[in-house]
């Protein structure tokens, strides 16, 4: 442990009312410091032995006049107008709620959402700006969620993650088997990604000329890397999805687990014979329903749409569907990319 750790555990489990001037400015500098640094006001407040009311006390200090506010001994000055009460509740809003239980039609949290929700409570204007410094000195940062439907069963969710693929993944060593997770993706010609330009505060609208066009695929990837598709025209029935199975075990010995969502496709009777006709070589199995994010398949046509199809020139249905075939057909010649979908936060389970 080095000198500084050391004085901040001397100075920490000192009697507060004890200590100087200087190791209370110290102990609040490295408490303020800490959470700006990643770590939560609960944590620090809990690892420096103070009362989590302490901790945003120094935070609102801090807020209202910087670190020279965090001084000891210090009278005067501006009183800071988001008390420690109000940054807690805040902290414990942003991270802990959902804007659907404040009301808010949307269920991300903005700028402006945390402003309205802090003036309508305490009566406080705060502008967007401000809010993004009250952010920033939590550490908080916009970011991408995870999505999750509230149809949900965690239970069952729980369940698979824990018991029954790795029964699917130990079946398939027994055997050297093959595992493939499979999906089915619609490409259409409105579908539009990136940016665009338009004056400055005024938000571009994609206008839908209704003769649109489009078509179906189906893909499966391994967490080896391998990866099959198949181009469909029309919808994708038991048919389709038949004869997407037979190319999938075209030419190979090896056993096939096939991991699906619950589509009624993938459990019609029809797509049930044909699966038992084949005396064992695939095994068809059904991922928790309304949990597309267990899926690695997923991923494929994310990069697909969001890479590629959405940022294409106008192009024909033809030309299109020619650019969609040439990226996944690169995309097999890349097994590295194809494996890290197996390497997300809700896929790596499957690696």
């Amino acid at each position: 442990m080095n000198a500084l750790s050391c004085r901040m555990r001397k100075i920490r489990d000192t009697d507060g009312r004890k200590l100087t001037h200087a190791q209370l400015t110290e102990l609040r500098t490295r408490g303020v410091n800490a959470v700006q640094n990643g770590e939560s006001p609960e944590m620090v407040a809990k690892a420096l032995c103070i009362s989590r009311t302490t901790i945003y006390d120094w935070l609102a200090l801090y807020r209202s006049g910087g670190w020279d506010a965090l001084k000891a001994g210090k009278r005067g000055g501006r009183k800071p107008k988001l008390d420690g009460k109000i940054l807690k509740w805040v902290y414990a809003t942003v991270t802990m709620s959902n804007p659907l239980q404040f009301k808010f039609a949307f269920a991300l949290w903005t700028r402006q959402m945390i402003a309205a929700l802090i003036e309508k409570k305490y009566g406080i204007k705060l502008s967007k700006t401000s809010v993004g410094r009250l952010l920033d000195q939590f550490d908080l940062t916009a970011q991408h969620p995870l999505w999750r439907a509230y149809q949900q069963n965690p239970e069952a969710v729980d369940k698979w993650l824990e018991e029954e693929f790795p029964a699917i993944k130990r079946a398939a060593a027994r055997c050297k088997g093959e595992i493939f997770f499979g999906d089915e993706a619609g490409i259409r010609s409105d579908y539009h990604s990136g940016t665009t330009w338009a004056p400055k505060g005024k938000t571009p609208v994609v206008i839908s000329t209704g003769s649109r066009f489009g078509f179906n695929m189906i893909s499966a990837v391994s967490p080896k890397g391998m990866l099959r598709f198949m181009v469909v025209e029309g919808t994708v029935g038991a048919d389709q999805f038949i004869e997407f199975i037979k190319r999938l075990v075209h030419g190979t010995k090896r056993k096939i687990f096939l991991i699906v969502d619950g589509h009624p496709t993938h459990k019609s009777k029809k797509v049930r014979s044909f699966v038992e006709s084949l005396d064992g070589q695939v095994s068809l199995h059904l991922l928790p329903g309304y949990s597309p994010e267990l899926n690695p398949d997923e991923w494929v046509w994310r990069n697909l749409k969001s890479g590629v199809m959405g940022k294409l020139q106008n192009l024909t249905k033809q030309g299109m569907k020619m650019e969609a075939v040439s990226h996944l057909r690169r995309l097999q010649r890349q097994p590295g990319i194809a494996r890290s979908y197996f390497h997300s936060q809700t896929t790596c389970y499957a690696a």
